[in-house]
């Protein structure tokens, strides 16, 4: 009789040996589907709603989104600097099956320009951010 344990020991060991290695592949979520289409939007542009809350939020660096309607705005700002003559890229902008994924950068200007800048505001600060339009989707947003 114990022999027969072994046999059935060997057998099921055998068989989750088996179905370890014949496993499904499942993708974990952050795997990149597809670019999303997205307009980056000029602040004539911006609902009156989100652009109080850029405002509110403009002194320190801020990442929101806003849902209006049938859109989803996704907002980043670089917080106070101190001369103007910044822009911001949109590097990506993705969905993968768990979220929305984005990665904006700050370009500053050349360090012999910084000068030219000043005198945008009174000591010469600007508050850059970047608004992004895009169709509403149910997913969360990362930032990179």
């Amino acid at each position: 009789m114990g022999r027969g344990y072994v046999l059935l020991g060997m057998a099921m060991a055998v068989f989750i040996f088996c179905l370890a290695g014949c496993g499904v592949e499942t993708k974990d979520g952050n795997e990149k589907i597809k670019d999303l289409e997205f307009t980056v939007l000029g602040e004539e542009n911006i609902p009156e709603e989100l652009k109080q809350v850029i405002e509110e939020k403009k002194e320190k660096e801020f990442k929101l989104t806003y849902q209006d309607g049938d859109f989803l705005y996704i907002c980043v700002g670089y917080g106070r600097q101190e001369t103007g003559g910044y822009s911001i890229t949109v590097n990506e902008l993705y969905l993968t099956a768990n979220a929305i994924y984005v990665d904006t950068n700050l370009i500053g200007p050349e360090p012999e320009n910084r000068e030219l800048y000043h005198g945008q505001e009174k000591d010469g600060a600007s508050y850059p951010y970047v608004v992004v339009k895009l169709e509403y989707l149910d997913k969360a947003v990362v930032f990179d």
